[in-house]
C-alpha cells in the first residue's frame, strides 16, 4: 500500500485525478523484462496482460478471463479486479469529469480509445513515468548481440521481404512504413535477438521507405560489425535518434502499426504528415508460413514431442513413489528439452498445475503455491520451446490415478471439442469465429464453458502468440494456407481442477482444398477418456492421431519408453 500512497502523492503536483499503469514497456512485446514490469511493482500482479487504474480514492486492476482468479489472489487486497471485456474502464468512469495521467510511450491511441471510449475524461500525457519516480532500481540490460537466422531456417531472403513491403507501399501510395513491433522487424530482416526471456526478438524500430531504404533504430551495442556488413542498404541508428529522425520528415504519407505505435510516436508523425488508415502488412505476411517453414516447424514439434512424452511417462510412473511437486516437475521437463541441441529456451513460462492450481488458466507455481502431485488428482502442463527453426506450444492434462467420473466426462467433452476443431471443414472464407463455437458445443450441452479463446496464431521461432488470425468469438480474419493456430479448448473449476488439451495445427492447402493438420506430436491421456462417449469419427481421429505420434516418436525412445509409447498410442 505504501507504493500506491507514494504514487498518489504525485497526483497533486501533476494536477491529475488518476494514473494508468500498463503491463508493457515501450516495445509493446508480450513479455516485459522484470526491470520494466511497472504493473508488477505497483500491484504484485505477475500475469502477462493487464493494466491498473489508480484513482485518488480507489484502485482498479483490469485483466482478461485468463487471469481473473490469479489477480484476485495476488492483488485483491488493494485492487478491485475487473474482467475485460465484460466490463471496461469506460463503464467505471462513466459521467465522471477526471484528468487521468499516462505515459505516452506505453500506450497506443487505439488502446486508450478501446478501454476508455469517448467520455468526459481528460487524458494528460506525462513524459516522466511516475512509477519510475518512486521505483528506484538498478537496470541491468542484457548485452546479447543480435544475430542472423541460419540459412536453413531463413527460408525467404530478407531482400525478397523488403521488396514485398516496398511494392505494398507503392500500391497503397504510402511513402513510409514505421514498424514498431520488434517481432515484425525480426521477420523482415531474418534477424533474432535475446531482448526478452521467451521471444527471440531484437528490440527495435524500423523506418522503411517505398524505395526499400531502411533505418533500423536499436541499441547499437547489440549490432556487431559482421551483422551490419550483412545489410548493405540498412542504416543502423541509436534508438534515441528515432524521434529526431521522424521529426525531420514532412508532408509524407505513413503507415503505422496501430497496435504497437505509441501515442508519443503517432503524435510526432501526425504533426507534419498524413497517417493512412491501414495496418502494418507484416502481420499478414508473417502469418502465412512457407512450405519449408512448415516442414521445419514439424521437425521442431517432433523434437519437442520426444521431450514432453518422455516427461509424461516419467511422471505417471513416479508421482506416487517420489516427492514430485509442480516446480520440480517443470524443472525435469526443462532438463529433458535441453537435451536437444536445437532447443534454445522456453517459449513462455511453463504452466505446471495440479488439483485446484490447474483451474488457474495462466498459473505459475511459486514456493508459496507449489503443490505435490497426489494420487486421485489430475495434472495440467502447458509448455513450449523455442528451437532455431520453430516455436512450440502444447498442453496435456493427465490422470494421476484419478477415477472421478465427472472429470472424465468433462475431459471427454473437451476432447470432442478439440476433435471438432481439427476436423472442421475449411472453406475459402472460414474465420476463427465460426470454428470457436464448435469447440465449446459439447461443454455447453451440460452448461459449461471456458473464459479464453480456442486458439491463437503462432510464430516461426518468434512470438508464441501471433496475430492477426485466431480461433475466438470475435476474430473474423480469413484462414489461409500456411497459417498456424493453436487448438486448445478447456474447462476450469475454481479451487478444484483444470482441463485443457492443446495441439498446434496448420492450414494445409491442396489443390485449392484446405484442411487442418496437426503439428504437435504427444499422446493424449486415454486414462481420462470415456470411449463410449466418442462417436465413430472421433474414435477414428484419436486412433489416427496416435498412430502418427507413434510413427514420429518411436525411434527416439529407449526400450521401456517404446513399450509405453505403444500402449499410450494403442487404438481405443
Amino acid at each position: 500500500m505504501e507504493k500506491i500512497n507514494k504514487l498518489k502523492k504525485i497526483f497533486e503536483r501533476e494536477k491529475i485525478d488518476g494514473y494508468i499503469i500498463p503491463k508493457n514497456d515501450e516495445f509493446f512485446g508480450e513479455y516485459t523484462p522484470d526491470y520494466n514490469d511497472r504493473l508488477n511493482y505497483i500491484s504484485g500482479f505477475t500475469g502477462s496482460y493487464g493494466f491498473a487504474l489508480v484513482l485518488k480514492s480507489k484502485n482498479y486492476l483490469f485483466v482478461d478471463g485468463r487471469y481473473t482468479l490469479q489477480a484476485n489472489s495476488q492483488c485483491g487486497k488493494f485492487f478491485k479486479i475487473i474482467t475485460i471485456p465484460n466490463k471496461m474502464p469506460s463503464d467505471i468512469l462513466k459521467e465522471k469529469k477526471l484528468s487521468i495521467g499516462f505515459d505516452p510511450n506505453l500506450f497506443t491511441d487505439k488502446s486508450i480509445l478501446i478501454f476508455f471510449g469517448k467520455n468526459k475524461i481528460k487524458f494528460k500525457p506525462i513524459f516522466q513515468n511516475l512509477i519510475d519516480e518512486i521505483w528506484k532500481r538498478k537496470i541491468i540490460k542484457n548485452k546479447n548481440k543480435f544475430y542472423l537466422l541460419p540459412n536453413d531456417a531463413a527460408v525467404e531472403k530478407y531482400q525478397s521481404k523488403v521488396n514485398k513491403i516496398a511494392k505494398y507501399l507503392k500500391k497503397k501510395r504510402s511513402d513510409f512504413l514505421f514498424i514498431t513491433a520488434s517481432e515484425n522487424n525480426a521477420w523482415l530482416l531474418n534477424i533474432r535477438g535475446k531482448d526478452t526471456k521467451y521471444t527471440p526478438v531484437p528490440h527495435s524500430y524500423v523506418l522503411i521507405e517505398k524505395n526499400g531504404n531502411i533505418k533500423f533504430f536499436c541499441d547499437l551495442k547489440k549490432v556487431s560489425s559482421s551483422l551490419s556488413r550483412s545489410f548493405r542498404h540498412i542504416k543502423f541508428l541509436d534508438v534515441k535518434d528515432c524521434a529526431k529522425t521522424l521529426l525531420r520528415i514532412e508532408n509524407k504519407k505513413f503507415i503505422i502499426d496501430k497496435d504497437s505505435c505509441s501515442f508519443f510516436f503517432k503524435t510526432l508523425i501526425d504533426k507534419k504528415n498524413k497517417i493512412l488508415n491501414l495496418h502494418d502488412p507484416i502481420y499478414f505476411f508473417k502469418a502465412i508460413k512457407r512450405k519449408q517453414e512448415i516442414e521445419n516447424m514439424k521437425k521442431a514439434h517432433i523434437y519437442d514431442g520426444v521431450a514432453l512424452t518422455k516427461y509424461l511417462f516419467w511422471l505417471k510412473k513416479n508421482f506416487y513413489k517420489k516427492n514430485i511437486t509442480e516446480i520440480t516437475a517443470s524443472k525435469k521437463l526443462f532438463r529433458l528439452r535441453k537435451k536437444n541441441k536445437k532447443f534454445k529456451f522456453l517459449s513462455f513460462p511453463t504452466i505446471s498445475g495440479t488439483g485446484p492450481n490447474g483451474a488457474i488458466i495462466h498459473y505459475k507455481a511459486t514456493q508459496k503455491t507449489d503443490r505435490k502431485l497426489k494420487k486421485g488428482d489430475i495434472y495440467l502442463v502447458d509448455s513450449g520451446g523455442q528451437y532455431e527453426f520453430g516455436t512450440t506450444d502444447v498442453t496435456r492434462t493427465i490422470s494421476l490415478k484419478n477415477s472421478n467420473k465427472r472429470i472424465k466426462d468433462i475431459f471427454t467433452r473437451v476432447l470432442k471439442g478439440h476433435i471438432a476443431v481439427s476436423n472442421f471443414k475449411l472453406k475459402k472464407n472460414t474465420s476463427g469465429s465460426e470454428i470457436d463455437t464448435k469447440a465449446r458445443k459439447y461443454l455447453k450441452q451440460i452448461g459449461l464453458n471456458y473464459a479464453h479463446g480456442t486458439g491463437h496464431g503462432v510464430g516461426y521461432f518468434l512470438n508464441v502468440h501471433e496475430g492477426p488470425h485466431a480461433i475466438s468469438k470475435k476474430n473474423k480474419v480469413k484462414l489461409q494456407g500456411g497459417m498456424i493456430v493453436s487448438n486448445e479448448p478447456g474447462y476450469y473449476e475454481k479451487n478444484k481442477f483444470g482441463v485443457r488439451i492443446e495441439n498446434l495445427i496448420y492450414v494445409k492447402e491442396n489443390k485449392k482444398k484446405m484442411n487442418f493438420e496437426n503439428l504437435t506430436m504427444v499422446p493424449i491421456d486415454k486414462d481420462l477418456i470415456i470411449p463410449e462417449k466418442l462417436n465413430k469419427n472421433e474414435k477414428k481421429w484419436i486412433n489416427n492421431y496416435h498412430k502418427t505420434v507413434f510413427k514420429n516418436l518411436k525411434t527416439s525412445m529407449n526400450k521401456v519408453e517404446a513399450l509405453e509409447l505403444k500402449k499410450a498410442c494403442s487404438a481405443i
